[in-house]
């Protein structure tokens, strides 16, 4: 907790106590721990003078902002119209299958986070992933597969 503190207080400066900077005060948060623990809500809370409530409806607003930690790979799978059509729901279920998650959970070891989104903007390229911001395309699960596998045994794999 003393860590957690010390690397918020680093982000809590005067210039910023205003609640009109809540949202970037929230996103630069986020950006540190890569997510939003309950302790940062309530110590933003407090730093900006305004109820945990607020807080916490603002961040269950906007779908940027995550409550759970995403694991040092994380992973995000588009299930949009192309990729769903193209067999985005196999590439999930043998990634969901091969790392024992599902969608919004950390691996025990936390290396790998599972996410869903709607779009990755690589519709011809479907269906596709993220991992660590890298882009996979035309994925099948046996492609998703040897992915898993490099990564895990910590290589690097190629994106295709």
């Amino acid at each position: 907790m003393a860590e957690l503190k010390e690397r918020l207080q680093r982000l809590l400066t005067e210039e910023k106590r205003d609640k009109r900077h809540l949202i970037s005060l929230l996103q630069e948060i986020q950006q540190e721990f890569s997510y939003l623990p309950r302790e940062v809500m309530l110590e933003i809370a407090w730093f900006l003078g305004v109820s945990p409530s607020t807080v916490y409806s603002v961040t269950t607003f906007f779908n940027q902002f995550r409550f759970t930690p995403v694991g040092k790979h994380p992973i995000r799978i588009c299930l949009g119209t192309a990729c769903h059509l193209a067999g985005g729901k196999l590439v999930l279920e043998t990634v969901e299958r091969e790392l024992d998650i599902k969608v919004g959970g950390v691996t025990a070891d936390g290396q790998f986070g599972l996410e869903r989104v709607a779009c990755i903007g690589c519709c011809a390229l479907a269906p596709v992933m993220t991992i660590n911001g890298d882009v996979y395309s035309r994925l099948t699960p046996l492609k998703m597969e040897e992915v898993l596998t490099l990564l895990k045994s910590g290589g690097e794999s190629e994106r295709k």
